[in-house]
């Protein structure tokens, strides 16, 4: 699961609604590239193979002095 996500975030990373929400609040400020870096570094710590976007994992990082963490679901498009 690892590699497919590394694969695809290095095509595309897409952010949905929920996410630049969840970015944009004041009290985190987390930017695109602190996602990238969490996404392309972090570990994968659940997996959800039946969820209902398609495969997925939860993968969390430490990046700058704060725990950064993110839904993925890689696809081949």
């Amino acid at each position: 699961m690892k590699q497919k996500i590394a694969m695809a975030a290095t095509q595309k990373i897409l952010f949905l609604p929920h996410a630049i929400k969840q970015m944009s609040r004041p009290d985190r400020m987390i930017t695109t590239d602190e996602v990238r870096e969490a996404v392309l570094l972090g570990e994968i710590i659940e997996e959800y193979p039946d969820d209902q976007r398609g495969e997925s994992c939860l993968v969390i990082k430490a990046v700058e002095n704060r725990i950064i963490h993110v839904v993925c679901a890689p696809k081949s498009e």
